[in-house]
């Protein structure tokens, strides 16, 4: 059976002196030792560049600690701004953060949305170095993926895989809209980046699916987390946009049962009265597969694309019904602040 895991370190892992044991020593044959000094220019091209990205990025990637365990997180700012993950500062207000110097500053949390598992915590000071942000809707499945974290307190441990897959949805958890890759990461790399081949962030690493003879990671796409944290740094709060529905994601076996005139997409089930669905024109069956020029495949793309607008925007909303298909305005009302 597969385990949803966040990657705190602190559930039931405390870190603290730890006594290791060296093995005894094997006698090796005395032979003259072979000259392994690695540079620069015995890597090859994918080597130089994790260095690379290794070395500029790890002076930005922090230690956070509320109290009890440690997780991870990142500056995005000069100023102080850290991302990082909203099960990692838990309640607390405010956090300790340890620096790749060594510095040990008081961070405050400045907002959190357990939502997209997303928080904003700022330490004073200023010329912090911050990581560079990518459009991480523009990844692809089979490109180069980097984690940088403290798996276990190991700080700053670096990780190398590929994009395994792209919009993955944990069954067990709200999280959805992942990045999922084989990149290994552990407990402690929560909040920490998931990076690519330029050292650009593209996503922050927060779960890991776990099960017999091996696991997956799965990361927060940046541009959901910088949304979020644009608002919080902006406004102080999280605000959601409001349609108005309940949304099916379409199967072959609910189309099949339904009589549904396509294969997938999101079928509405229920119609909010005076939403903004309802004033637009939508009815209970209508099939959802596009919003706001985006193709749909899911609830959980209507819900990823309506993160991305602020109360007040109007968008297209694309419809099958029956056997046609139309295309509505929507004005999007806010939803309860979080």
């Amino acid at each position: 059976m597969a385990v949803v895991t966040v990657l705190a370190l602190g559930a039931g892992v405390a870190l603290g002196r730890q006594s290791l044991t060296a093995p005894r020593p094997v006698p090796i044959p005395t032979q003259r030792p072979l000259a392994l000094t690695p540079t620069a220019a015995s890597f090859d091209a994918q080597e130089q560049r994790v260095v690379a990205v290794a070395e500029r990025v790890s002076p930005a990637v922090v230690s956070i600690s509320p109290g009890t365990g440690v997780g991870s997180g990142f500056f995005i700012r000069d100023d102080g701004t850290i991302l990082t993950n909203a099960h990692v500062v838990g309640g607390a207000d405010v956090v300790e953060v340890r620096l790749a110097d060594g510095r040990r500053l008081q961070g405050r949390v400045l907002g959190r949305d357990p939502s997209v598992d997303t928080a904003v915590v700022q330490v004073r000071g200023q010329g912090f170095p911050a990581v560079p942000i990518a459009d991480s809707d523009g990844i692809r499945a089979g490109q180069v993926a980097i984690a940088i974290g403290s798996p276990l307190g190991l700080e700053r441990t670096i990780t190398t895989g590929v994009i395994s897959a792209v919009n993955r949805r944990l069954g067990v958890s709200e999280l959805e809209g992942l990045i999922q890759t084989d990149a290994a990461i552990n407990p402690g790399n929560s909040g920490g980046p998931l990076l690519d081949s330029a050292g650009r962030v593209i996503g922050i690493n927060t779960a890991i699916l776990t099960a017999p003879g091996g696991g997956l990671g799965f990361a927060i796409p940046i541009n959901l987390a910088r949304n979020v944290a644009d608002q919080i740094l902006t406004t102080g709060r999280v605000r959601r946009v409001l349609l108005g529905v309940v949304l099916g994601d379409v199967t072959p076996d609910l189309a099949g049962r339904m009589n549904l005139p396509v294969r997938e997409g999101a079928v509405v089930l229920e119609v909010a009265p005076g939403s903004p669905a309802e004033r637009a024109g939508v009815q209970a069956e209508d099939i959802v597969t596009a919003l706001d020029g985006a193709q749909v495949t899911s609830g959980g793309d209507v819900r990823r694309i309506l993160r991305r607008h602020q109360p007040g925007d109007e968008v297209p909303l694309t419809l099958r019904r029956g056997g046609r298909s139309l295309t509505l305005r929507v004005s999007l009302a806010g939803a309860a602040p979080s």
